[in-house]
């Protein structure tokens, strides 16, 4: 083979090297933003059925045994554990936050509870007494907060990326919430009202 045809076949095996490149760094970002896309979708509605089961089952729990409700909490994200979510760090346990609501008399509308009554059964004889007072419970709502402040207002998660050279900084988890009636809240039947 003459040094001419062999110095060709060096200058177009360099153009299919960058010419692969090229191709290959489009495709790659295409797939694995898809993937972060698919991943987002996933804890859109996960997010969802965390608040779901966390709702559910703290409206049968008792609001005063932190026990039970960090039970509940770590059930709400598919653990037996402490941890995070699967697929969906920074979700964790710990950010599962649970509240209890009223109802207004004047607007109807719910509202957080700061002060919660001393016992179920006292929450169960105020609801009798007056449905719509401010020290009963009508509503159990969990949500997934970074933070939840005395007011019951929550701030939300900051995203975070799989693929560490997608650039989503400034993105945050989409806010889950779900409000169930108030169960038992852990009363029994039967049970005195506390004081």
């Amino acid at each position: 083979m003459n040094q001419s045809a062999l110095k060709g076949r060096t200058r177009q095996a360099g153009s299919v090297a960058v010419e692969f490149a090229l191709v290959a760094i489009i495709f790659f970002t295409v797939v694995f933003a898809t993937l972060e896309l698919a991943r987002m979708e996933f804890l859109l509605n996960t997010l969802e059925e965390v608040t779901r089961r966390a709702a559910a089952a703290a409206a049968n729990v008792d609001y005063r045994d932190t026990t039970a409700l960090q039970k509940v909490q770590t059930d709400a994200v598919f653990r037996n554990s402490s941890g995070p979510l699967a697929l969906g760090t920074p979700v964790t346990s710990d950010n599962v936050k649970i509240d209890y609501l009223s109802v207004s008399k004047a607007t109807w509308d719910v509202s957080h509870m700061n002060t919660l009554p001393a016992c179920p059964a006292g929450n169960r004889l105020n609801c009798t007494t007056d449905p719509n007072a401010d020290n009963c419970i009508r509503f159990v709502r969990a949500r997934v907060c970074a933070s939840m402040d005395s007011d019951g207002n929550c701030e939300t998660l900051p995203y975070q990326t799989v693929f560490p050279f997608l650039d989503l900084a400034g993105m945050k988890l989409p806010s889950a919430e779900t409000i169930v009636p108030a169960g038992t809240l852990g009363a029994t039947a039967g049970a005195m009202p506390c004081t």
